[in-house]
């Protein structure tokens, strides 16, 4: 049935007609500069100079704004998101911002806003979540579900159509800066996580951009921006199965390249990635936006190109769809690479199409959305809703979310002595010690806008109120004497106060050590982007402060806040109890207090592993059995301290049984797992009951075992739940020596259990039938449910 165009309006501002026709109509109006103009993102900086984002200050555009807006826009840049704006202000620029977009060109066409929204909307006054490592530490993707739903909403009434989140990278160097930003070190993890954060920003009605595609945490010696040296193999394994779940079955409409190269080549320069097997293989319809800068650092920092003109080539022959943040490399540059036929103007409509479809999608061209220059004021308006003026960034909905993911991303790694909990009612001497007591900003990660923007506008403080750990905890022990001492503070060689918190520790019953990290970025802080550490001490003069307290004979427990997880071999038999804390967020203070108190049971397991020793580091825990503890061959010993999915609570959990359907599954089949668990204690639990597969005998050395499962699960004292599992035998492929990803037959043993190293249940399967070769079709996710047990 064919639609009828609305009566006064273009066949692509009429709303009763399908994208495509609207999106052909519109295309078929422009000219090459107006196709090109889409393709190109305007950044207008206010405020104090600094870089929001690597060598932001280099390419700053002096032309006037009228200028950059000639012939119309793609995007805008982080209108919210670069200065302490508060939502009035923020929607105000916004709003006259889109004014002079569409009155700059012939159609009225509005630009798509973004922003940044890795631990929540990256703006003044707006709620600070946990950062996404803690996000991975609940293993609750319905949570983090919610928790994007959330941050999508205020994006989308703030006037904001696309936010630069999740990030998917796996963790392969817990020394590299931005682990804090990834979702951890297992790829499975990594995309159940990602792709339910990507339905929660998509559900608000926002883009979701998947970055960094791909292959950035994998860099040389974890320095950011490094080469990446991973072979074919070990990209398809472990780097890009995240990207293809959140886009398969999250429903990411973007995707971000990353800064590296691979083997040589610079993945803005990649048409095998970002052609071949993005579009080609995955069937991604999306847009590829670019990260900051990433066209004119193909001259300045790969040496690919020329300059930033032959950058511009470059990048659109390789996939590149938009230049953020600014047109530097596309622009009249590619303008003119079209004219002189060094580039397909075929490639420049595929971009541009793409670019206005998803304009239609958000609404940006219905009806009264777009229309000629004289409309561009009312249009303009009607773009940011008008709510955005008094929007409560911080709401009590916001807060209560922040505090139930810091609550469940907690994790306690040792209680040896039953110390904890201490109970509410405490009346102990309790020395509180450490740069991470009393200092909110070590509750936030690097993306988190008071440590991201406000530490250029002191004046602002915080931007939104963020108790201190030493504040909550007061609250939460009223009658017990609280006595803090810095001690040491996160960086420097200033030691004159570990005396003194020694001292205060020996007096006392009890010392609360809290040590980690403070969020920076390009080393404005000991984590954060292009924070690299050398090794994995904890940063300063903290380890001496550590031993100061440990040696007075006081119990210790020490509280680890941080970004990335540090050597703790040295203390994991010396303290009473160790609680690791991934930037917590701004309700982070009372989590930590709560699970102090017992006021919370912890929850949390660990989506990295926890070294043993500083200089030893251990990769990760996805390890073919060359990666693992060698005696007879090697001193050296990558044990972790803390293994990958391990967490206690304060009750306890029985693994009762495990049972499959089958003794023999086809390599096309499933096969469903069966794996009771009972609360043996005496208070609620939430147990992580995770799935592990080794497949012992290969075409390929393959990790000793692999994550293929997991679920929460809420245990009453006394009950017993039963966790179904249903298995792909997809979730046994792996890429095969020619490099195909392969189902073969063979035993593949399961294992079930609270961590990789622990897993008490076992059951062994064989894979029968021929090697079967798979597609892009392949299953991707193994489906859980819950039974009484």
């Amino acid at each position: 049935m064919t639609s009828v165009e609305a009566p006064g309006l273009a066949l692509w501002r009429d709303a009763a007609r399908t994208v495509g026709e609207r999106v052909e109509s519109l295309l078929a109006e422009l000219t090459l500069e107006e196709k090109v103009a889409q393709l190109g993102s305007v950044w207008i900086q206010t405020g104090e100079p600094g870089n929001a984002a690597p060598l932001q200050d280099l390419f700053v555009n002096g032309a006037g704004v009228e200028e950059r807006l000639r012939h119309g826009i793609g995007h805008l840049t982080r209108v919210y998101g670069t200065a302490p704006v508060s939502p009035a202000e923020g929607a105000d620029r916004l709003r006259s911002l889109q004014e002079q977009v569409m009155a700059a060109n012939r159609f009225g066409i509005p630009a798509i806003a973004h922003e940044e929204c890795l631990t929540g909307f990256a703006t003044y006054g707006a709620t600070a979540y946990p950062t996404p490592l803690a996000w991975a530490a609940t293993f609750d993707p319905g949570l983090i579900e919610r928790l994007a739903g959330a941050i999508g909403a205020d994006l989308r009434a703030a006037g904001v159509h696309q936010g630069l989140s999740p990030v998917l990278d796996v963790v392969r160097d817990y020394r590299w800066g931005r682990v804090e930003e990834t979702l951890g070190e297992d790829p499975y993890l990594v995309g159940q996580l990602g792709a339910a954060y990507v339905r929660g920003l998509e559900g608000a009605g926002i883009i979701a951009t998947l970055k960094h595609f791909a292959g950035y945490a994998a860099s040389r010696a974890a320095r950011n921006h490094a080469p990446v040296s991973i072979g074919p193999r070990e990209l398809a394994d472990v780097i890009l199965p995240p990207f293809e779940t959140a886009l398969r079955e999250g429903g990411a409409r973007s995707v971000m390249n990353s800064y590296t190269d691979l083997d040589g080549v610079p993945v803005a320069a990649s048409s095998d990635l970002l052609r071949r097997l993005l579009r080609e293989e995955w069937g991604f319809d999306g847009t590829v936006v670019a990260d900051y800068w990433a066209i004119p650092f193909l001259a300045s920092m790969h040496g690919v190109a020329e300059d930033d003109a032959a950058a511009g080539a470059v990048a659109m022959r390789a996939g590149i769809d938009v230049e953020l943040p600014e047109t530097v490399g596309y622009g009249e540059h590619l303008v003119a690479h079209v004219r002189a036929g060094r580039v397909d103007e075929a490639l420049v409509e595929q971009s541009a199409r793409r670019v206005l479809r998803q304009k239609i999608e958000l609404g940006l061209l219905d009806g009264d959305q777009g229309g000629p220059p004289g409309d561009a004021r009312g249009t303009a308006r009607s773009l940011v809703p008008e709510g955005a003026d008094e929007l409560d960034l911080d709401s009590p909905r916001n807060r209560a979310l922040a505090a139930t993911v810091a609550e469940r991303s907690i994790v306690l790694l040792s209680n040896s002595g039953g110390l904890l909990p201490l109970g509410p009612a405490t009346t102990s001497r309790i020395a509180v010690v450490g740069p991470c007591a009393d200092d909110p900003r070590t509750l936030l990660g690097c993306y988190a806008f008071p440590n991201h923007v406000l530490d250029r506008y002191p004046e602002h403080g915080m931007g939104l109120p963020i108790p201190s750990v030493r504040e909550r905890l007061a609250a939460e022990f009223p009658g017990a004497e609280l006595r803090y001492a810095l001690g040491a503070d996160v960086t420097g060689q200033d030691a004159s106060g570990i005396a003194g918190a020694a001292e205060l520790a020996a007096g006392s019953d009890l010392a609360l050590v809290f040590v980690g990290d403070r969020a920076g970025l390009f080393g404005g802080g000991t984590s954060g982007e292009g924070c690299d550490a050398a090794d994995l001490r904890l940063p300063g003069l903290q380890p001496d402060l550590v031993e100061a307290v440990l040696a007075t004979g006081t119990p210790v427990v020490l509280v680890v806040v941080a970004g990335r997880p540090y050597a703790l071999g040295a203390y994991k038999e010396r303290v009473a109890a160790a609680i690791q804390a991934f930037f917590p967020g701004v309700e982070g203070g009372a989590a930590l207090a709560g699970v102090l108190s017992g006021r919370v049971n912890p929850s949390g397991r660990l989506p990295v592993q926890i070294p043993a020793s500083p200089a030893i580091n251990p990769s990760t825990y996805l390890q073919a059995p060359l990666g693992r503890r060698a005696e007879g061959i090697t001193v050296l010993d990558p044990t972790p301290a803390f293994a990958f999915g391990h967490g206690l609570s304060y009750s306890s959990v029985e693994y009762v049984a495990m049972t499959t359907d089958r003794a023999d599954c086809p390599t096309d089949g499933s096969i469903e797992v069966r794996v009771t668990v009972g609360n043996t204690g005496d208070r609620p639990a939430e147990e992580v009951v995770q799935l592990y597969a080794s497949d012992p005998v290969a075409q390929v050395a393959r990790p000793v075992l692999q994550l293929v499962g997991f679920a929460r699960v809420a245990l009453e004292p006394g009950e017993r739940r039963v966790v179904v599992f249903d298995v792909p035998a997809d979730a046994f492929s792996y890429t095969g020596v020619e490099l195909r990803r392969i189902v073969e037959p063979g035993t593949i043993t399961l294992a079930a259990g609270p961590s990789a190293e622990e897993s008490p249940l076992r059951a062994v399967v064989r894979l029968t039938g021929d090697t079967l070769m798979l597609g892009a079709a392949r299953r991707l996710t193994t489906r859980t449910r819950l039974l009484k047990g």
